[in-house]
């Protein structure tokens, strides 16, 4: 299961990269596109939707890779306690993720009954971006609740361990 889930972080940072690369290739066809008096209907919205995607995507393996930011001064400050601030902290962030989760998915399911579509010249139906801020979100809702599994169930010290390593 852990070679599985590194490998779902790890295909969600690629796809991430590739959004950045899709970036830059829209932000290059719509500058042709002006010098050569031609339109590119909807490239803002679409670099838009490249960024949402790069961001949401990157979340997971960031997490896994212990990259986000943390209250480490006050987790310092815990002393003994830190072991139960940690936790508290991964528990904290598993229950805000999957809500994210939960209330990405109801709003790309309003979005689709009732037919909501992009304000770009495109009208792309919105919840084609929605989906993948869905998907980005459950990916994080299953790192989360990982690190969570990980800390209860393999033990504060392995973790204490793991965290000794980043930069303070």
């Amino acid at each position: 299961m852990r070679n599985f889930l590194d490998k779902l972080y790890l295909g969600s940072a690629y796809f991430s990269a590739i959004n950045l690369i899709l970036i830059l290739l829209i932000i290059c066809a719509q500058m042709l596109a002006r010098w050569t008096g031609f339109t590119f209907p909807g490239a803002t919205a679409y670099a838009g939707y490249a960024m949402a995607n790069s961001a949401f995507f990157a979340l997971a393996y960031t997490l896994n890779q212990d990259g986000h930011i943390r209250v480490r001064i006050l987790l310092n400050k815990l002393g003994a306690n830190k072991k139960w601030g940690e936790l508290w902290c991964y528990g904290i962030g598993s229950l805000l993720a999957v809500l994210f989760f939960y209330y990405a998915c109801r709003g790309a399911y309003f979005s689709y009954i009732f037919n909501d579509v992009s304000q770009a010249e495109d009208a792309l139906p919105m919840w084609i971006p929605q989906a993948s801020m869905v998907l980005g979100t459950f990916v994080l809702a299953i790192a989360f609740l990982d690190k969570l599994y990980e800390f209860i169930f393999i033990g504060y010290s392995e973790t204490e361990i793991k965290d000794d390593k980043a930069i303070d």
